[in-house]
């Protein structure tokens, strides 16, 4: 009977499937940016903290998203479970770092969605998913300009670069 309830939804099940996996990866990476804005927290890095902590209410936001896309479209969305994340960072730095591979890793697999409901004419979805691509790009530019900050003022405090961590958000 599973199967035939399966078969009768509007999304397609291999895409719902994927889209229940892609909102664990959001939940792992809103967790690990709160793992992040707790680290700068107990540094001192009050802009940076902030900066985390808004980039793990931005990734709840998509996992939010995603779960209701599904819902609204037949299908049955599950609440994932985070099992670890890394809490102990040797710098600032390390931890931009981390957080740019953690969204080139969420751009792969958005991307991976996408090509998965072009080959099976997922039209719906693709649509749906337009707007995490273009998140996406927007997330990896954004963990880039930070980096540049290292590079850029590598002989500087690191209270300087902290100073101009929420500008980068508005530009």
């Amino acid at each position: 009977m599973k199967d035939i309830v399966r078969q009768k939804l509007s999304i397609n099940v291999e895409i719902m499937d994927m889209l229940n996996k892609q909102i664990e990866k959001e939940a792992v990476s809103s967790s690990a940016y709160l793992a992040m804005a707790s680290w700068c927290d107990h540094n001192g890095l009050e802009n940076s903290a902030a900066f985390f902590y808004e980039q793990s209410s931005e990734e709840r936001e998509h996992m939010l998203k995603i779960f209701k896309f599904i819902n609204d479209n037949g299908g049955t969305a599950y609440a994932p479970e985070v099992k670890s994340v890394m809490h102990e960072f040797n710098s600032l730095e390390e931890i931009f770092e981390a957080a740019l591979d953690q969204e080139i890793e969420i751009t792969q697999s958005i991307h991976s969605l996408v090509q998965k409901c072009r080959k099976l004419n997922d039209f719906t979805t693709e649509y749906f998913l337009q707007w995490f691509v273009n998140e996406q790009m927007e997330e990896e530019q954004l963990m880039r300009r930070v980096l540049e900050l290292f590079d850029l003022m590598r002989d500087e405090p690191l209270k300087y670069i902290d100073e101009r961590i929420p500008g980068l958000r508005e530009e």
